[in-house]
């Protein structure tokens, strides 16, 4: 089952979305990777949507990637009497220590790691950035606010810290939890919420090691910050819009999202935009013009992939909505002006013989007019670094392991197989895939094919062979 387009889609699995049936129908619309949210549902949901979707393997033949998107750590307020207050724009606002329920002009704040950071000047959000306060004063117990916009405020609301960066570690207790549960599932990619700094990926990955990859979700202004070093460090990364537009002012948001997306490819780290894609169709059977717009211009950015959330997963309209994103994505790819801007995003190799031998493979490529380019790999890594030069052909990436082919499954042009594993010469390699090229879809008798690889065979980090072969 090949995909006609190069970027990929990913779901949101929930309510709406958790049967055979529908994850079948949701992978043939164009899936390419599920997203389990363990924000929401409980082990035993995820475990049985875990079964359902490696069974799809088997049923159509195809690896397929899953991501366990961690909670995180999440701030909030404590309680007020009656359930709620209203806040008056211009009023002073206490957050305090003192856990009797709150009112308007004051609530218990269980957070002590804000006390120790925050300070005069800076500002606090409320309830998805609805409520804004501005800090003038923190004795360590109190926090008095002047509130900059008002508004109706009620239990245990989430608390946003844009101007500061909290000590307080990427993964909550319950994430730790739900972590060894996703790993011992299988899973493939691990989401990281909130992530302020590199230390946050170091954590995760003493813990996590090889047993899956790591995607930083950018959703915090000191993520911007050190944005380089952070995408540098992760295996992918989320342009996390939902929080990310709350914490920046929301015309700065499409600036971030552009270098976000440009910093990743320069690392060779595959991308994911997220959140308001496709909204509207949570409960209407078609996007809004604009969220159309928002999709395309995410894929004329060189996004790998774009991401369904509550669309997908407890929305009226799952199928349908993974349908429009494939419609979409396979309009912008056919206009020319799509190549162009790819070619003009061009980033430069990095010096390493497998950046050097990934370049020429795409400049071969577009010289000679391949029908397909065939990549072996173990790690994944020449594949990737395959997609990060965006050639002008989809990229056949042949692997000996079921673990790699499903990591790459997301991935920007990708369409992974399992094979390799009795390749032991040129001569093997270059038969191998020239067969799977054409069984796949690739190539036909007369094409020619280009083919990257290392020697000596089956080993990670050796790519240094390019070869162009003709299919007969």
């Amino acid at each position: 089952m090949r995909r006609n387009r190069k970027a990929k889609i990913v779901a949101t699995l929930g309510p709406a979305s958790g049967d055979l049936e529908t994850i079948s129908a949701l992978f043939e619309a164009g899936v390419d990777m599920f997203r389990f949210n363990f924000s929401h549902g409980s082990h035993e949901d995820h475990r049985a949507r875990h079964e359902i979707v490696r069974s799809l393997e088997t049923k159509y033949g195809r690896p397929v990637a899953i991501l366990c998107d961690l909670q995180g750590p999440k701030i909030r307020l404590g309680t007020f009497n009656g359930d709620s207050a209203v806040l008056t724009e211009g009023s002073q606002f206490v957050l305090d220590r003192d856990q009797t329920p709150g009112d308007a002009t004051r609530v218990y704040l269980p957070h002590p790691e804000l006390f120790e950071v925050v300070k005069a000047g800076q500002n606090l959000l409320f309830d998805d950035g609805k409520i804004r306060v501005s800090i003038e004063s923190n004795s360590g117990d109190r926090i008095v606010t002047r509130v900059t916009t008002g508004g109706k405020i009620s239990n245990r609301k989430g608390v946003n810290v844009p101007d500061a960066i909290l000590p307080i570690p990427a993964m909550t207790p319950k994430d730790l939890v739900d972590l060894e549960f996703a790993l011992s599932l299988g899973v493939d990619w691990v989401a990281l919420s909130f992530v302020q700094q590199v230390s946050d990926i170091e954590d995760a990955r003493k813990i996590i090691g090889d047993r899956a990859l790591i995607q930083s979700k950018i959703e915090k202004p000191a993520a911007m910050l050190d944005i380089d070093a952070i995408c540098k460090a992760s295996d992918s990364v989320m342009v996390a819009r939902g929080d990310l537009g709350v914490e920046l002012p929301i015309s700065q948001v499409p600036r971030a999202q552009k270098e976000i997306i440009r910093v990743s490819r320069k690392y060779g780290r595959p991308t994911i935009v997220a959140t308001h894609m496709l909204e509207s169709m949570t409960e209407s059977p078609m996007p809004t013009r604009a969220e159309a717009s928002d999709v395309a211009n995410a894929i004329y950015e060189g996004a790998d992939a774009v991401m369904l959330s509550a669309e997908s997963a407890s929305g009226k309209n799952p199928v349908r909505a993974v349908q429009m994103m494939d419609s979409i994505i396979k309009e912008v790819e056919s206009d020319p002006v799509y190549r162009t801007l790819l070619d003009a995003q061009q980033v430069a190799p990095r010096p390493t013989p497998e950046d050097a031998i990934c370049n020429a493979l795409r400049d071969t490529t577009a010289a000679i007019k391949a029908a397909g380019t065939v990549t072996y790999t173990k790690s994944g890594s020449t594949s990737m670094s395959a997609a990060r030069v965006r050639p002008t052909t989809s990229i056949l990436s042949i692997t000996p392991e079921l673990k790699t082919a499903r990591r790459l499954a997301w991935v920007w042009g990708i369409h992974s197989i399992v094979g390799g594993k009795d390749v032991h010469s040129v001569d093997d390699m270059v038969s191998e895939a020239i067969a799977a090229a054409v069984h796949e879809g690739f190539a036909k008798k007369g094409d020619y094919i280009t083919i990257s690889a290392g020697l000596p065979f089956g080993e990670s980090g050796t790519t240094n062979l390019l070869h162009i072969a003709t299919v007969k």
